[in-house]
């Protein structure tokens, strides 16, 4: 049985109704210099890899859980890049739950393991080019492609 996360347990008291959390964002980069990217099943778009934290845990642990949940993949380094917070990082989900999430971007050079989909957040996963990143990027993702952008190299 899966065990219960913490923004699960908060939606059995609020609802659907509008939660501040705090998340990752990972830039993973392959030796091609190729960025990893996310076919989203919630929204069915692209994004980065990485999710909101668990209670009690660090930015750079959560950075490695989301890693591992949903790429196979183990980091072996970390760098911090920004933090996006506000009303651009609002979203709404499929299912009407509502978040805001003070996001910190992180850089992940260095990491081992095989590539791999291990949950259901996903469709698909894909190295791709830096300068030829998708269209269909998630609403949030949308908000902040120019800033984001800075840091991709």
């Amino acid at each position: 049985m899966k065990e219960e996360n913490y923004l699960e347990s908060i939606r059995k008291y609020v609802g659907h109704r509008p939660l501040l959390t705090a998340g990752t964002w990972l830039l993973v980069y392959n030796d091609k210099n190729e960025i990893l990217m996310q076919l989203r099943s919630d929204f069915n778009s692209w994004d980065f890899p990485g999710g909101t934290l668990e209670l009690n845990e660090s930015i750079e642990e959560a950075a490695r859980r989301e890693l591992k949940e949903e790429t196979n993949l183990e980091m072996d380094d970390i760098k911090i890049l920004d933090i996006f917070s506000g009303e651009k990082t609002y979203r709404k989900y499929p299912n009407g739950d509502e978040l805001y999430v003070v996001s910190v971007l992180c850089e992940i050079r260095k990491y081992h393991g095989t590539l791999k989909i291990n949950d259901d957040e996903s469709k698909k996963l894909e190295w791709i080019p830096i300068h030829k990143l998708p269209d269909n990027l998630s609403p949030v993702t949308k908000n902040y492609i120019e800033k984001i952008r800075e840091h991709i190299k």
